[in-house]
Parts: C-alpha cells; sequence; structure tokens
C-alpha cells in the first residue's frame, strides 16, 4: 500500500497539485490508524493529507476515482454484463464458476498464467498481470505520447494475447473431447467468448488509465478509435449516433467496391491511353483504335437483417449500414426478420434514418417479441420473394444462426446461392459459439460463398475488402 500512496502522490504533482514528502509520510501514518478496510475513511485521510487548496478538491476527487477505481468499475462492470449474458443470478454465476475452476484443475500445464486467471474468474490476478505488462511500456509511453491503441496493443503483445485466444478455443475443443454436455459447452463457449472481450476492454480501459496518469488525456480521434474496436453488443445509442458518418463511409466503399467490378461490352468509345500506347510502334501514329469495352455493372443487393433481442445492438448498428446502403444504391431491397420477414425498403426510403431504425426495431414491419426462427424467415422470403433474386443480386445476410432449435431449412440458402452473383453472411457473435446450442451456423456456411465473424467496425472494414479481393 505504501508503494501506491507514492505512485498516486506522484500522479497528484504531474497534474498540478502540490504534496511534499512530509505530506506522504502524514498521508501513510493516518492510514495506519483509519485503516483501509472503510473506503469513505481512506478517502477522506488522503484528501485529508494530501491536498491544501480547495481549489484542488475537485482534481483531487476525480484522480481517486481513476486510481483506486478506474479499473476495479470496469472489472465490475465485464461481470454484470457475463451474468446478464449468461442469464444467470449473482448465486448461480458463483456456482457457475465453480465449474469451470473445477474442468481448469484438470489443465494444469496446459494454460498460461493469464489466460488461467480469466478463465477461473480472478480479475485481481489478471490486473496484476495486466499491470506487469503494461509497466515495461510506460516509460516509453510517456517519451513519446503514444495514443491508447498503440498502448494497448502493446500490453496486448506483451502478454501474448494470440495465445491466449487459442488457448480458450483450445480449453473449448479439450472440454467438447470430455464429453461435457451440449448445453455445458452452450454456456462455456459463452462464457469464455465474454471472457476474451472482457480482456479486450480491460486492456483498453489499463492503456486510458496510464495515459492519464502520465498526463496524458485521449484526444477526440481516440474515442473514435475505441468505437471501431468497441464489440456491437456494448454500444450504447450516443455510440451508434457518433458512427452515423463512418458507417456511411462503409457503404460507400462497399457500393464502389462491388460496381468497380465491371465485365465486357458489346461496343466501347475511344480510348486515348489504350491507343497510344499501342501505337508507340509507328511514332504515335493512330493506326490501330482501341475501345474501352468495358461497362461498369449496376450491383443489385438484398440484405437480410436478423433484429431479435440476442443481436439487438448489432442489428440497430447493422440496420444504419442497411439504410445507408440503400441511399447509395438505386437497386436495394432491405428486410428485417425475427421469425417472419418483413420489408423495410420503403421505410428507408421515407423517414430519416434514427426513426426508421427505431421503426424497425419497435415492430412497426414485424412481430419482434417471438423467438428467433431463421428457418421460417428463410422460407417466407422464398415463397413471398425469391423472384427478385438475379444473376446479378449480392445477398447479404446478418444475424447471429441461432434458431431456437427449429428446422433450419438451408434448402433456401442453397437455392439463393445457386441463383444469386454472391451470397454473404455477416455473424456478429464469435466464431468460438458457432455451432453449439441452437446455433444452425454449420448449416448455413457451406452455402454462402463469404461467411465472417463482424462483431465491431474494425472487422467490418477488413470483411468490406476482403469480399472486393
Amino acid at each position: 500500500m505504501n508503494d501506491q500512496i507514492v505512485e498516486f502522490s506522484n500522479l497528484l504533482r504531474r497534474n498540478g497539485i502540490r504534496v511534499s514528502p512530509s505530506e506522504n509520510m502524514e498521508a501513510l501514518r493516518a492510514l495506519e490508524l483509519v485503516g483501509v478496510g472503510d473506503p469513505h475513511g481512506f478517502r477522506t485521510a488522503l484528501r485529508a493529507t494530501l491536498v491544501k487548496r480547495f481549489a484542488d478538491m475537485r482534481l483531487f476527487e476525480e484522480l481517486f476515482e481513476l486510481f483506486f477505481l478506474g479499473f476495479g468499475k470496469a472489472v465490475a462492470e465485464s461481470d454484470r454484463r457475463l451474468m446478464a449474458q449468461l442469464g444467470l443470478n449473482p448465486k448461480e454465476f458463483q456456482e457457475w464458476l465453480e465449474q469451470v475452476r473445477s474442468l481448469l484443475e484438470h489443465r494444469k500445464d496446459h494454460l498460461s498464467p493469464i489466460a488461467r486467471a480469466l478463465l477461473a474468474g480472478d480479475m485481481g490476478q489478471v490486473e496484476r498481470l495486466l499491470r506487469e505488462a503494461a509497466a515495461t511500456e510506460d516509460g516509453e509511453a510517456v517519451e513519446r505520447r503514444v495514443s491508447v491503441g498503440v498502448y494497448s496493443h502493446r500490453v496486448a503483445v506483451a502478454i501474448q494475447i494470440d495465445r491466449v485466444e487459442q488457448e480458450t478455443a483450445d480449453f473449448l475443443a479439450w472440454a467438447e473431447s470430455r464429453g461435457a454436455a451440449p448445453e455445458i459447452l452452450e454456456r462455456l463457449a459463452r462464457y469464455l467468448d465474454e471472457r476474451l472481450k472482457a480482456l479486450s476492454q480491460l486492456l483498453r480501459e489499463l492503456a486510458e488509465q496510464e495515459l492519464r496518469k502520465s498526463g496524458q488525456t485521449p484526444p477526440g480521434r481516440e474515442r473514435l478509435e475505441y468505437l471501431m474496436q468497441k464489440s456491437f453488443s456494448y454500444y450504447t445509442a450516443e455510440d451508434i449516433r457518433r458512427m452515423n458518418e463512418v458507417v456511411t463511409q462503409l457503404a460507400r466503399r462497399f457500393k464502389n467496391l462491388l460496381s468497380l467490378r465491371r465485365k465486357k461490352a458489346d461496343r466501347g468509345r475511344f480510348d486515348v491511353k489504350d491507343t497510344l500506347r499501342k501505337n508507340l510502334q509507328y511514332g504515335g501514329v493512330p493506326f490501330e483504335i482501341q475501345l474501352d469495352r468495358r461497362k461498369r455493372e449496376k450491383p443489385q443487393v438484398i440484405v437480410l437483417c436478423d433484429i431479435s433481442d440476442s443481436v439487438l445492438n448489432a442489428s440497430r448498428f447493422m440496420l444504419q449500414f442497411v439504410y445507408s446502403l440503400q441511399e447509395l444504391y438505386s437497386k436495394v431491397r432491405s428486410f428485417v426478420f425475427v421469425s417472419e420477414v418483413g420489408e423495410v425498403t420503403q421505410l428507408f426510403e421515407e423517414n430519416e434514418i434514427q426513426t426508421a431504425v427505431e421503426m424497425a426495431l419497435k415492430g412497426e414491419v414485424i412481430d419482434v417479441y417471438c423467438h428467433s426462427n431463421f428457418g421460417r424467415a428463410f422460407d417466407m422470403f422464398y415463397r413471398e420473394h425469391f423472384s427478385a433474386v438475379t444473376s446479378k443480386t449480392t445477398f447479404l445476410v446478418i444475424g447471429d444462426g441461432r434458431n431456437n432449435y427449429n428446422s433450419p431449412n438451408d434448402w433456401v440458402l442453397k437455392e439463393i446461392q445457386q441463383k444469386a452473383k454472391q451470397l454473404i453472411w455477416l455473424n456478429p457473435e464469435s466464431r468460438l459459439t458457432w455451432g453449439f446450442g441452437d446455433s444452425e451456423m454449420a448449416r448455413y456456411v457451406p452455402h454462402c460463398d463469404f461467411v465472417e465473424e463482424c462483431r465491431n467496425i474494425e472487422q467490418l472494414y477488413k470483411v468490406i475488402d476482403r469480399i472486393a479481393a
């Protein structure tokens, strides 16, 4: 604790609050009397001994929150999200942790310390290991004023995050090989996925905290970088509004990459560059006229977007993407589904973006309060809208593929793939969870030309580039 008080005093000094060595000693003596068990007494003792001016009180409170509570809050929030995702109350969650730890006991020699701590839910140990890794970056970060993204990436490299992710996948496969029940495997897959998300969030939190402590406040572009990497599942309504411009840029990029694919036309127009190049052998005299016989294809797009509760935040963002696509293309038809399919093309044409998205999500088009049924939605689309698919159609499905154990009707995707130009599926769930529980991705993937995990904007950028590669 003594070292922490000295470090906290240094933080106060870096931010303009004068703290002398004698005041450090007074703070330590006060804590000997008050103790550290009472959070209010702990804060009050430090404030009384380290702060001399009323004007510094507010800054002290902010820095105290940052230094002593910032990371703890992030850890607590990650556990709350995890319990919500698994549908467990605190007691059930603790029982589940005991099950996971029991499994971990049989993998003593196969997991790195940070992977073992993360999976066991020992977030205090995770924090210690992250701070040890961060300690090697502090000096250079302060000196070079690196960004939050660069700093968190360096810490991620230091803890070998790629190895942690691989160990997590191996642990799930190992549990399956031991004959774990399907419902246990499904919950374990979700648990492991959420733990990896939490690790990424904690890396980010640690980076922001350490850079603030060194006097570096992340500028506005850092907030944008953070949102680029933040999972759609954790987006707030404000986050989504902030990303409107990025969404439009993504949709424009998608349009341009698809439409740049050209094919030969029967006739063409005079091509000056090719003509001059062809006639260099004649001293530039145009004996052989060259025509540009390529024509730009007008892409046609059909989008089918899952708006069920399980992917609600991702759906809210993706509908903005769909809305922007429809604004940019001349031939786009947009559909939403949970169990039944509803077309939102006209809704998007007649309303501004926020209104249109909210109307779609709140049941203006289809019943959004039923259970997901991909198979029924696919069958309904086939019966009512299959004729809209042509050889020029890029068919885009956005959804998690969780079908509540209903008939998957994957034959519909097979029919669409055979008729369309290409069939693309973007899944906002981690690949770790595909094929577990009610996920039908193993049946749907063979009938798609391109399938990719897509949980944040950074991934969506990469996906769009790969589609056009």
